[in-house]
């Protein structure tokens, strides 16, 4: 039985979160900030309904984190997310101190492992891969559906 405070069981979530950025047309990355094993925040793609490059799950994230915590700092957090962050979502994760960054699919064009860990705060732990093939067949769907509308 899976545990409800276990890795996967948070990416779960985050993937609940893309499946709802997928049935709206956005790009479906899903992210959950969990503290003390509680969902304190839940996220999803936003940049096409917001019409904000800047609208991205982890970033959405932050921000109801912060605002559920009463503080810009997250350092004992885990932020969980569908896609590896970008260098932006990584950069907001560094200045939210972020305690951990758990992602599921890696985004080898986009992804900020492609300049290392050291975009993150130095205290920042990184797991991935959790559930990546769930993860990553979504965004396939996704950007297969795409390719083939009119």
């Amino acid at each position: 039985m899976l545990s409800v405070f276990s890795d996967e069981h948070f990416m779960r979530q985050a993937l609940k979160e893309a499946e709802q950025a997928f049935e709206k047309g956005e790009i479906p990355v899903g992210a959950v900030v969990v503290c003390q094993n509680q969902i304190i925040a839940r996220a999803h793609n936003q940049t096409e309904l917001l019409r904000d490059v800047t609208a991205h799950a982890e970033v959405l994230a932050i921000t109801a984190a912060s605002n559920y915590l009463g503080s810009k700092y997250m350092p004992d957090c885990t932020l969980y997310v569908t896609l590896e962050p970008c260098v932006m979502c990584a950069g907001a994760l560094f200045w939210a101190q972020a305690g951990r960054v758990v992602y599921g699919a890696a985004d080898d064009k986009r992804g900020f492992m492609r300049y290392g860990k050291s975009l993150l705060h130095p205290k920042t732990q990184v797991e991935y891969g959790i559930l990546s093939e769930e993860c990553g067949a979504l965004l396939k769907a996704f950007f297969k559906g795409r390719r083939e509308a009119p």
